[in-house]
């Protein structure tokens, strides 16, 4: 008897496909950067039992009704907002996604790029680097305190969670606003919760770890943005689409708000000639937020787990649509 088909969107980890090629016939797009073309995605679901996916894939109407032998679809991510959950539900086909493994190493970035973004730290290495730095001066590329400032998180979940553990060691006075209350982040961290207007007035760092939904898309508008202060910085490694970018980019040219560090953006790749990326108050990174090596490996090979369980006829380790 024939194994069952499966096919891997990116290149990953050869040793991370162990648990999968045990049960299944593993074919995969060879290009790590490039992400497999449309067309090919299509073709190969077409005979596929289980897709092994990324972000950049669009899981949606089209595929999911081409798709007769397709049992589940893995991403290689927390996120799943590219693939048409719903659909895939009515279709009995499991969603999968990498949660957990990546909770503190996405936190660690988050928190990375608030210091960066309150501290200047990208600018003033550029500084030195461009041989600017001629003398000392009192203010020079002077930033903002962390320690004992006002953290405002906008999605407390694991990520946010940890993120707000992370500021605990900065002495920090932790905000958050959620769908609903984190008692144990109530109790445990000292976190308050606030409606999401009293966060983004109170707060000196405004940090977006929430999910992209319809209720928050395009969250962060200029009007959002004149209402923190003047000295604030807005973080944002949640998703791109949260954020109008141009309002983002006019509250940041006229100095409404002070910075922004941002792992993520609307259009990714970010072209190189998008007026964000000009801004010398904006640290831009290239959506790398869970990449550290260890975790990279971790969540690859939770794919494949969450792949082999399904076809072998078992819960997956994280299974999204439960309804399945």
């Amino acid at each position: 008897m024939s194994k069952p088909y499966v096919y891997v969107t990116r290149k990953v980890p050869e040793e991370s496909l162990t648990a999968l090629q045990e049960v299944a016939e593993v074919e995969m797009w060879p290009k790590a950067e490039e992400p497999v073309p449309r067309e090919v995605l299509l073709e190969k679901a077409k005979k596929a039992s289980g897709l092994y996916t990324m972000l950049s894939d669009q899981i949606d109407d089209e595929l999911l009704d081409n798709s007769p032998h397709l049992k589940v679809v893995a991403n290689l991510a927390v996120g799943f907002d590219n693939i048409n959950v719903e659909k895939a539900t009515e279709k009995g086909i499991s969603v999968c996604n990498t949660p957990d493994v990546l909770t503190d190493t996405t936190a660690d970035l988050a928190f990375a790029l608030l210091m960066a973004a309150g501290r200047r730290i990208v600018e003033a290495a550029e500084y030195v680097k461009d041989g600017k730095w001629q003398n000392w001066a009192p203010l020079l590329l002077a930033g903002t305190d962390i320690h004992h400032k006002t953290i405002g998180i906008v999605g407390m979940g694991r990520i946010g969670t940890a993120v707000a553990k992370r500021a605990t060691g900065f002495e920090m006075e932790i905000l958050y606003h959620n769908r609903s209350r984190k008692k144990e982040a109530e109790e445990e961290l000292g976190a308050s919760y606030v409606p999401f207007e009293e966060l983004i007035e109170r707060s000196d760092y405004v940090v977006c770890l929430a999910p992209l939904t319809k209720e928050t898309k395009d969250l962060f508008t200029y009007d959002v943005f004149n209402k923190m202060k003047s000295s604030a910085v807005f973080v944002n490694a949640s998703r791109g689409g949260v954020v109008v970018e141009e309002d983002l980019e006019r509250a940041l040219k006229e100095e409404t708000i002070a910075a922004a560090g941002l792992d993520v953006f609307r259009k990714e790749p970010i072209p190189a000639d998008h007026p964000l990326l000009s801004l010398t108050n904006v640290v831009a990174l290239p959506h790398i937020g869970s990449a550290s090596a260890e975790t990279r490996h971790e969540m690859a090979a939770l794919v494949s787990r969450n792949i082999a369980s399904v076809l072998k006829g078992d819960t997956p380790e994280a299974l999204v649509n439960e309804d399945v």
